[in-house]
C-alpha cells in the first residue's frame, strides 16, 4: 500500500511497521479462486511501534488486550472482496479505525447535579395528576 495508515490527527503508522500476509479466501468464487491469494492478514506490532506516542501506545495496549496476539501484535483480517487490493484497503481501514478508537482519550467524567426545585415540583405534580386519572378509571371500591 503506497500510503501509510492514519491513526488520528497527524499520527500515521509507516508501512515499515506493518506485515502483510496473503492466503486463499474461503467462500464463493470462479475458476480463478483456487489459485489467487485474496485473503489479507495485516499484522502490527503495537508494543514495538515507534509511530505512536507513549501515552497512546499504553492506552491502546490496555484497551486492545483481548485482541492482541502474545500481548503485543494486533492482527486484522479481510476476505470480503475477490480482489486482494480491495481486501488490503479494507484491512488498512479496519486497523486505522481500531487504533483510532483505542487511542482516543477517555470521556470526561459526569459531574453529579441536583434537580432544581421547580423541576422536582413539576414532576410531583405530574405524578399526582396521573394518579388521579388512573384512580378515575374502572369501578370504585371502598368509597
Amino acid at each position: 500500500m503506497p500510503e501509510p495508515i492514519r491513526v488520528r490527527g497527524s499520527v500515521v503508522v509507516p508501512e515499515a511497521e506493518l506485515q502483510w500476509r496473503f492466503s486463499r479466501s474461503s467462500g464463493p468464487g470462479g475458476q480463478h479462486v483456487n489459485t489467487s491469494d485474496t485473503q489479507v492478514e495485516l499484522r502490527y506490532d503495537l508494543a514495538a511501534s515507534a509511530a505512536l506516542p507513549e501515552v497512546w501506545k499504553e492506552r491502546a495496549l490496555e484497551r486492545l488486550a483481548a485482541r492482541l496476539v502474545d500481548g503485543r501484535v494486533l492482527v486484522v483480517r479481510a476476505s470480503e472482496h475477490r480482489s486482494q487490493w480491495r481486501n488490503r484497503e479494507v484491512a488498512a481501514a479496519r486497523l486505522a479505525s481500531l487504533l483510532g478508537e483505542a487511542t482516543a482519550p477517555p470521556p470526561k467524567s459526569r459531574r453529579a447535579t441536583k434537580p432544581s426545585r421547580g423541576m422536582v415540583e413539576r414532576r410531583l405534580e405530574n405524578k399526582k395528576r396521573r394518579s388521579e386519572v388512573k384512580r378515575g378509571r374502572g369501578p370504585h371500591r371502598g368509597e
